[in-house]
């Protein structure tokens, strides 16, 4: 959600920030960025120090507002627009954005679980299909950063950042939870193939089936999000985090 600077929850940031000093001019993508989801998370790495290179899928005031509020708290930050309409386009963005940062450490990718999606009449086809348009930009984003993290003996994290609304409907919920079982298996499988190069993977993905316990909010998971990127997270790679759904609207 979007907070003033002045909110009340910006000791919290300072609090947090302090915890983690090595996060400190580490390079940070965050795909996916809107006004719903992922404002907490980037602020809460520029107050730690981080270098923001945010990609939101439109350009709009709130968006604005939002690269206005970081931009005297990151040390540097770079805000691009636009929508990922083919595998071309994501592949471009995501080397482009990559090579103006000079490498990149931390790759964080906001994914909306369930899209608007509605099984209705569906075959197994057409829903493994739905799945794979939603990860595809976080799997190709997360390959093309942990390829350069490889080239440059980089020792990142990638993270994928898992969200449903909270008024999505049983349907809806229902192909999130299909699209999380996806996102999880994606998860394990990078971890393990890009372990050797000190490269890892973790999910926060919501709890689809019930009221899971810990994280509650999007300061929550930006909390977390800190702790994996810093060194007392780093034994970590693999695991899918449960959250309760963070979207609202």
């Amino acid at each position: 959600m979007l907070m003033p600077a002045n909110s009340t929850a910006h000791s919290e940031f300072e609090t947090q920030s302090m915890l983690y000093p090595e996060i400190a001019g580490k390079r940070v993508f965050i795909a996916g960025i809107s006004n719903a989801f992922g404002v907490d998370v980037a602020r809460m790495f520029a107050e730690a120090g981080a270098k923001l290179t945010l990609q939101f899928d439109e350009d709009s005031l709130e968006m604005a507002a939002v690269a206005e509020m970081l931009a005297p708290v990151a040390p540097s930050l770079a805000a691009r627009h636009g929508a990922f309409k083919s595998v071309d386009a994501i592949v471009q963005f995501a080397r482009g954005a990559i090579a103006d940062m000079g490498g990149v450490d931390i790759v964080i990718n906001i994914v909306r679980l369930e899209a608007g999606a509605d099984l209705s009449g569906c075959d197994a086809a057409t829903i493994e299909q739905k799945v794979s348009d939603i990860l595809t930009a976080a799997c190709l984003i997360s390959r093309i950063a942990a390829n350069r993290m490889r080239l440059t003996l980089t020792k990142g994290l990638i993270l994928s950042l898992a969200s449903v609304s909270a008024t999505a409907t049983a349907p809806e919920r229902a192909f999130a939870s299909i699209a999380k079982s996806a996102l999880s298996t994606m998860t394990r499988r990078e971890a393990q193939a890009w372990a050797e190069q000190g490269i890892r993977f973790n999910a926060v993905a919501p709890e689809t089936q019930g009221v899971a316990g810990g994280l509650t909010d999007e300061l929550d998971v930006a909390s977390l999000a800190l702790y994996l990127a810093s060194g007392r997270g780093a034994s970590l790679s693999g695991h899918t985090f449960e959250a309760e759904p963070l979207v609202s609207i």
